[in-house]
């Protein structure tokens, strides 16, 4: 897009969609290569979480194992029966619709700034400038007794993006994020399980962690086989919990081949990232996946990321490690994070590539 033409805040999608792609949109061939075949989806299992809940031991059992055979392979499974209310999950649906129906103005009041949780992202045009997303988010985050919680700030956030009706639809998302840090809970349980760890040590070490929510919504594109709406990449967080509707976009790279993940009413996607990744010393690793876009619909997805404290050190149990070594040095989601967002843009190599910086960092401080 040439100097003349107007910033990207001054445009929406559609109007993108009617004229030439502006190259800063254009992902280079070697990361949006082809899709399999329609009917080549990801063969995760469907895994229904009633009898885990209920407390009946051979559920839990045969759960585990779905879920071990899911994390070796890609990392990622589908929950049904997850206790999440289905009522919950569509009014956040339509509010997080509606704010992104808003004129491209009514929602840059709401612009997410640097180095902020909360706030409006067009194609995070704030912090890239080549290969942006097809996508507009929402980010924002509920942790009272995290560093930098303001709940002011929550408060005005809220009114400016939803209006009269702020404080109803601020307490429906608080009430989905608390829903999400339940369930993440259960499945941190059930992960511990799946590698023969003691029952108390993830949930101890996630119990007073923090977690971020992301609404994603993916403009249709005319020219769907040029734009992603999310790039290949492996989330940095620990384990990701995602309402998608039933367009379909999201993929997963397993096998040498990007397999689409089949939508399926009532679940929830989980994959693992990069802190779950290194927290099992390499046994489980982190789901690679993108999302395409859809050449005449819209889709939105509901995303959860759970994360350990700041401060808290990643070590994993004694139990997967063993006689073996370590994989991964002492290091803190915080020092992940901040990678992420100042010196690496991620994507599918980012725990390689953060390691390598960190040892090299740590080296440079100590000499």
């Amino acid at each position: 897009m040439d100097s003349s033409a107007p910033s990207l805040h001054s445009l929406s999608f559609l109007e993108f969609s009617k004229n030439l792609i502006p190259q800063k949109f254009i992902w280079p061939k070697e990361e949006n290569n082809i899709t399999s075949k329609n009917d080549d989806h990801l063969n995760e299992p469907i895994i229904d979480l009633q009898g885990f809940i209920n407390g009946d031991k051979e559920s839990a059992r045969l759960i585990a194992e779905q879920v071990r055979s899911a994390c070796l392979s890609h990392g990622l499974f589908q929950v049904i029966n997850h206790g999440v209310d289905t009522k919950l999950i569509n009014l956040m649906h339509d509010h997080v619709k509606d704010f992104f129906n808003l004129p491209i103005d009514e929602k840059m009041k709401v612009q997410r700034l640097p180095g902020n949780f909360w706030g409006y992202s067009f194609a995070h045009a704030d912090r890239f400038s080549l290969n942006l997303p097809w996508k507009e988010t929402i980010s924002c985050f509920f942790d009272q007794n995290r560093p930098g919680f303001d709940s002011d700030e929550a408060a005005r956030f809220f009114e400016s993006a939803f209006g009269e009706e702020f404080e109803h639809i601020r307490w429906i998302f608080q009430e989905y994020s608390e829903a999400m840090t339940k369930l993440s809970l259960t499945i941190v349980e059930i992960l511990g399980m799946s590698l023969g760890v003691k029952q108390s040590y993830f949930e101890d070490f996630f119990q007073d962690g923090n977690s971020i929510m992301r609404c994603n919504f993916y403009p249709p594109c005319r020219e769907p086989g040029l734009v992603l709406g999310t790039g290949p990449h492996c989330d940095p967080t620990a384990l990701t919990i995602l309402h998608q509707d039933q367009v379909g976009g999201l993929e997963v790279f397993t096998n040498n081949k990007w397999k689409p993940v089949r939508p399926r009413v009532g679940a929830l996607v989980v994959s693992l990232g990069d802190i779950f990744a290194a927290l099992s010393n390499g046994v489980y690793k982190s789901c690679p996946h993108r999302a395409i876009v859809n050449k005449s619909k819209e889709r939105l997805s509901l995303a959860f990321f759970m994360c350990p404290r700041e401060d808290k050190v990643i070590v994993p149990p004694q139990e997967l490690i063993g006689s073996s070594s370590r994989l991964y040095p002492d290091f803190t989601w915080s020092d992940l994070f901040k990678f992420t967002q100042k010196h690496y843009r991620a994507d599918i190599d980012t725990l390689q590539n953060f390691i390598t910086w960190f040892n090299m960092t740590r080296k440079t401080t100590l000499s």
